[in-house]
């Protein structure tokens, strides 16, 4: 439930897409505009709560990436990424 709790937050998901779809390590300000601008504080905040679950972490650049943790978890996510595509094909 825990995992749940923390990945059902706004925001939340796209961080982690966002994270996976660059795949280097990523600054704060460019993560920022990958998610359409979200505000500043509630970007700290998701990636704070990202890094003490152990999903992503900071580097010495101040850039952020995806653990193998997290890359796990998209790699979990995958199937649910399918499902979403088929049913995005039967809204049009």
């Amino acid at each position: 439930m825990a995992a749940l709790d923390l990945l059902g937050r706004r925001w939340t998901l796209r961080v982690i897409w966002e994270l996976h779809q660059h795949g280097d390590p990523i600054g704060f300000r460019d993560l920022q505009r990958r998610c359409d601008g979200m505000s500043s504080s509630v970007l700290s905040t998701r990636l704070t709560e990202l890094r003490e679950a152990g999903i992503t972490a900071p580097t010495s650049e101040s850039t952020w990436h995806l653990t193998p943790l997290g890359a796990d978890l998209v790699t979990a996510m995958r199937p649910l990424l399918d499902w979403s595509r088929v049913w995005a094909e039967q809204q049009k």
